[in-house]
């Protein structure tokens, strides 16, 4: 039987939110990519890197999964927005989750994983 964190893995298209604080990001995108899914990396940080989309607005309809790792803004303040995407999944990178994001996914009903880190769950055999 599987369990939750791996269950995660199970969808098709995934959202990474990331403010390039988190290395581990950009190895969530890249194995997830390797998995053949459809990624799409949203950078919120004063730089975003090329090719990302900059706001989770701009994400496409139909994205399963999200991924948040974020440490300069509050991790609560993406969860309207992914709400609003449709994305009612979510993986809070471990050591970013906040009480604020914790009760935010509560009161939106968003399904939250917390307390792990994705990259333990997402490889096969050991992942990092």
């Amino acid at each position: 039987m599987k369990t939750e964190q791996e269950l995660f893995w199970d969808a098709d298209r995934f959202a990474v939110v990331t403010d390039n604080t988190k290395p581990a990001m950009k190895w969530a995108i890249k194995e997830l990519t390797k998995l053949g899914k459809d990624v799409y990396a949203v950078d919120i940080s004063k730089d975003p890197a090329k090719g990302t989309l900059q706001n989770v607005s701009e994400l496409p309809e139909g994205i399963e999964r999200a991924i948040i790792g974020v440490t300069t803004t509050q991790p609560a303040d993406v969860m309207d927005a992914l709400k609003a995407q449709g994305i009612n999944n979510v993986w809070i990178h471990w050591m970013t989750e906040t009480p604020e994001v914790k009760e935010k996914c509560g009161e939106s009903q968003i399904h939250c994983i917390s307390g792990k880190c994705p990259m333990m769950y997402l490889g096969h055999g050991l992942s990092i």
